[in-house]
């Protein structure tokens, strides 16, 4: 039995990297589980992990959705968990998930740390799985680098050598850079990069309705386009004069500004805008209305102010639905065209 924990903070693209991975495993003859010891519920009241669901439907797993995912941990989730056996029912469900399987990727929850006051954070877990680790790096800017430094050396310390790493959604502007920097200081401290996945909107970019489900709110308008990908978010606290340059130069983007600035919200419309989301709870002026629902964009009427709004937005990131063929494909396409296929491969072999 193998068993691979695919680490990484949200938004790094854990879930599309396994999905490919699932699926390429497959093509070589392996028996393929997933497992997720905790996940994450979906939107406002959701009941479910959405990449559990994603991942039975693409293994065809027997297993329900609470054996392939033990716990569900929101922000609260010492309200509900705190006195319950954690370990044990997470190393039963495992049991029943591996039986019949000769891999098991293991999905990690959105932050290592998840759950670490009931010691059932990843690293804990990865130890008790025996598991190899990939860890997953979302590259924003230096600081990332910072992160998946310490994170491998925290790993190395635990007694886990990472198996090695993989740059996900790398935006194009810092392409060149991970390429020649990051990659370099990664392998400078004796860790591996075993592949730099470009960031492919159609794959990495949340659609409106990943917007929708973790703001809630109100949906004034474009019920029947919530698929729309968004690209970039521009925040719109400036005056009308400022603001037309970023409109003009962002492409496929969700708008964030106060319900009462029609003036603005109108000029966006004349934009590549994928969403329009009011916050403080403003009701905003008819035209705005009008022309949305003319445009077939989707406006989002929230109760949170701007800054509430934002950090709501900050995490969301896109989710493969089960029905998704192309992403799927894409996913398995980033494995075979942009990681050390060869290298991954032998972390299976006997």
């Amino acid at each position: 039995m193998k068993n691979l924990y695919i680490m990484g903070t949200a938004g790094s693209g854990k879930t599309a990297f396994a999905v490919g991975l699932a699926l390429k495993l497959k093509q070589q003859g392996h028996r393929v589980a997933y497992f997720k010891p905790v996940g994450h519920p979906a939107g406002i009241t959701g009941q479910e992990d959405e990449d559990a669901r994603l991942m039975r439907r693409v293994l065809d797993l027997p297993q329900p959705l609470d054996v392939i995912v033990p716990f569900l941990a929101g922000p609260s989730y010492l309200s509900g968990h705190r006195h319950c056996a954690g370990l044990d029912r997470i190393l039963s469900c495992y049991r029943q998930v591996a039986a019949e399987a000769d891999v098991v990727l293991i999905g990690g929850a959105g932050f290592p740390h998840i759950m670490g006051c009931l010691g059932l954070d990843a690293v804990t877990l990865a130890k008790e799985l025996q598991a190899a680790v990939i860890f997953m790096i979302r590259i924003e800017n230096d600081f990332s680098m910072d992160q998946a430094i310490f994170i491998n050396t925290f790993l190395k310390s635990q007694g886990i050598t990472p198996a090695g790493n993989i740059f996900n959604h790398v935006p194009r502007p810092l392409l060149a850079k991970t390429e020649g920097i990051y990659r370099s200081i990664l392998e400078e401290r004796g860790f591996k990069s075993l592949g730099i996945i470009p960031r492919r909107p159609e794959i990495a970019s949340p659609t409106v309705a990943e917007y929708y489900e973790a703001l809630g709110g109100e949906l004034l308008t474009g019920e029947e386009r919530l698929d729309r990908v968004v690209e970039d978010v521009v925040i719109g606290a400036m005056t009308i004069e400022s603001a037309l340059g970023y409109l003009r130069r962002a492409p496929n983007k969700a708008v964030i500004t106060g319900g009462d600035r029609a003036d603005l919200a109108l000029a966006a419309l004349e934009t590549s805008t994928a969403v329009l989301i009011l916050t403080g709870g403003l009701y905003p002026d008819v035209k705005v209305i009008a022309r949305a629902a003319e445009k077939e964009v989707p406006v989002i009427l929230v109760h949170y102010d701007t800054f509430t709004t934002i950090e709501k937005i900050a995490e969301v990131g896109r989710r493969i639905r089960p029905d998704d063929a192309r992403s799927i494909n894409l996913a398995m396409e980033n494995v075979e065209k942009y990681c050390d296929w060869p290298a991954i491969l032998q972390l299976f072999k006997s």
